[in-house]
């Protein structure tokens, strides 16, 4: 079936059959005031035109959008992630010239570089500063001979990014890959390194602060110098001042041969880092593993070392000042050294508390220094932005405090209409299906956001994922009622600054009362997870400039009353000094957020 997406525009009034003209008719039916409509809602409705909407919901029908994903993200306005071809790259791959990639973006080097003879690629200031940019290196350096592969400053300050590494640097002699300042200060990173360097012999790589003081995102290092002969590799600063990152080495130097690994300053200072070693090591002969300062002064977090180092053979493992927290974190040893031979020798020298050791080697482990208390520094608050969590005091006329970054980072998406949105699988045990429409470059994403989606509410707390401003207009209701209004701050001005508070407003006189609040996620289309929130307050303040006083935004702030069943290190209570239940947390409703309410 070919279908051509034509304009479908019509002048003067609203085509009834649009998307947005859907929208209108169903706020009339299911919303009892007659408040106007918020402008910033109905802008984030589906753009499609009468014609286009027919057509993707044709093709949502039959199963069959996936045939037709650039139109469909082109014209839904939704977030997807198309390379280039790497025809145009092949020329300079296969040649004898060293290659230099500055000031590179969004490319795909599919196949770049296998078999070269020496030379050595460089990528500088790759994807610098791009919002979502997408890289795919496939096959690259496959076979290849002393060859070497430079990244230096790749993805810096970018938002979004996802690098996929398949089959790099397999099967290749002597060289080196280094990655230098690699995604510094990207906002959800997903990296992906599956077979990476497999069957290697003396490839030296070298990850040197990488994804340091990274937002979210996730690391998967899948086979990793599987069968890699003296293939070294050294992690230093890696994830440093990290928020929430999660690594995952699976099969990580499994049946490698002299093999010599340092992770040096790994996950150092933090917040909730999350490291997964399965299989690591597995049957290796002669390997070194060193961790120093790993996840030194993080803030809680976890680790997994599965079958770490079993059946190894003359192997020797290091940890030095090894999970030193301020804040208690967990990992978990299972099977670590089971079964290992000859002189295995595993060390750990300033080790501290909360660790699980399961069915470990008896012989060969040592601990010294371990120690049952950890330092509880736990004043340091430097993961929680100035602002971002307040006291419900400081919302006074004339009081100054600092507004956090409250911009939308998050590509610009549209919701989609429901016929097409009810077409469209949602959960993790679809994720395949998801996979062939949007593309495996997006699978992390959608992982992340169906795994969010379906994680079991917290006490009190009634949620749901919502694609479409009609299926948010059902959840509003059907917590508070069908005389609801929804409000955001205003504009982003007066962010990461001083301000001063105006006159302020307590929505329903300032009473205790319940609201729904949205939150964006990250997802092809608009989605937003939306739940109930009992037994807050919500204002409405004026945000001043502090030197003129004159009026520069219009800000809208939630008080939650109970913090009971908030987690005991929740970022609120690590920037304002308390715990659960013991105190009231507020925080203003962010560009793009929302929190809807009983009308006044």
């Amino acid at each position: 079936v070919v279908l051509v997406f034509g304009t479908g525009r019509s002048e003067g009034k609203e085509n009834p059959f649009t998307a947005k003209a859907s929208l209108i008719r169903y706020w009339n039916n299911h919303i009892s005031n007659n408040l106007p409509k918020p402008p910033f809602l109905i802008s984030k409705a589906s753009p499609l035109n009468a014609i286009d909407l027919a057509k993707l919901t044709q093709l949502a029908n039959h199963n069959s959008l996936s045939s037709h994903i650039e139109s469909f993200c082109s014209l839904a306005n939704l977030f997807c992630s198309f390379q280039e071809d790497s025809s145009k790259l092949d020329a300079v791959g296969k040649g004898k010239g060293d290659a230099n990639f500055a000031v590179y973006s969004s490319k795909n080097f599919k196949g770049y570089g296998s078999l070269r003879r020496g030379g050595i690629d460089s990528f500088k200031n790759y994807s610098d500063g791009l919002n979502t940019p997408n890289e795919s290196f496939k096959k690259y350096s496959r076979g290849s001979n002393a060859h070497s592969e430079d990244f230096t400053s790749y993805a810096k300050d970018a938002n979004v990014a996802i690098d996929n590494f398949t089959n790099y640097g397999s099967s290749t002699t002597g060289g080196s890959g280094g990655f230098n300042n690699y995604q510094e200060r990207v906002n959800v990173p997903n990296l992906r390194f599956t077979s990476y360097d497999s069957d290697g012999n003396k490839h030296k790589l070298s990850f040197s602060s990488y994804s340091s003081e990274t937002n979210s995102g996730s690391e998967a290092f899948t086979n990793y110098g599987k069968k890699g002969k003296a293939v070294p590799a050294e992690f230093t600063s890696y994830s440093s001042n990290a928020n929430t990152i999660g690594s995952s080495f699976a099969g990580y130097g499994v049946l490698g041969n002299s093999a010599n690994d340092s992770f040096k300053a790994y996950g150092d200072s933090g917040n909730n880092p999350r490291n997964n070693f399965k299989i690591y090591g597995l049957a290796s002969k002669l390997g070194i593993d060193s961790f120093t300062s790993y996840r030194d002064s993080a803030n809680v977090g976890a680790d997994s070392f599965q079958s770490y180092a079993r059946d190894a053979n003359s192997g020797k493992v290091n940890f030095v000042n090894y999970g030193k927290t301020f804040n208690v974190g967990n990992s978990t040893f299972k099977e670590y050294g089971k079964g290992s031979t000859g002189s295995t020798t595993i060390g750990f020298k300033m080790y501290d508390l909360a660790r699980s050791f399961v069915d470990y080697a008896k012989k060969g482990v040592t601990f010294a220094g371990y120690t049952n208390s950890s330092s509880k520094e736990t004043s340091v608050n430097r993961w929680v932005e100035p602002g971002k969590f307040f006291r419900e005091s400081v919302l006074k006329q004339g009081n100054v405090m600092v507004m956090p970054d409250i911009r939308d980072k998050m590509p610009r998406r549209s919701f989609l209409p429901r016929g097409i949105l009810s077409k469209l699988p949602f959960s993790t045990s679809h994720l395949s299906e998801l996979r062939n429409i949007f593309g495996a470059s997006m699978e992390g994403m959608l992982e992340n956001a169906l795994t969010e989606c379906e994680r079991p509410a917290s006490r009190g707390e009634t949620k749901r994922c919502v694609g479409s401003v009609e299926d948010m207009i059902d959840f509003a209701t059907s917590v508070l009622g069908h005389s609801v209004t929804v409000r955001t701050t205003e504009n982003v001005k007066g962010s990461k600054q001083e301000i001063m508070i105006g006159e302020v407003k307590g929505i329903n006189g300032g009473e205790v009362t319940k609201s729904v609040s949205c939150h964006q996620s990250l997802y092809p289309y608009l989605l937003y997870y939306c739940h109930s929130v009992p037994k807050v307050r919500v204002y409405e303040a004026e945000i001043l400039d502090v030197s003129s006083k004159s009026k520069i935004n219009h800000g809208v702030a939630i008080c939650h009353l109970d913090t009971s069943a908030w987690s005991a290190t929740h970022g609120a209570f690590l920037a304002l000094g308390s715990g659960p239940g013991q105190i009231e947390v507020c925080h203003w409703i962010f560009e793009n957020d929302m929190t809807w309410t009983i009308v006044d």
